[in-house]
């Protein structure tokens, strides 16, 4: 469930974004490591984005975050 909107400020923003398989398959991982490295860093949205062309499928995951 989003935040409500006077919750959302943020101050950082994380992306992460590959166009290989393999690490598509981990990102999920590689984000709850990073916020899991990052306690003071708290997530106040996120946007995920999948971009294609013939040949390349990249996924992106931005972490909007604020500290606490």
């Amino acid at each position: 469930m989003p935040l409500p909107e006077e919750n959302r400020a943020y101050n950082g923003v994380k992306v992460f974004s590959t166009t290989m398989i393999g690490q598509r398959a981990k990102m999920g991982e590689e984000v709850t490591n990073w916020l899991r490295a990052h306690p003071e860093c708290v997530p106040v949205d996120t946007v995920i984005r999948q971009s294609s062309d013939n040949r390349f499928h990249c996924l992106t995951i931005i972490v909007f975050w604020r500290t606490s």
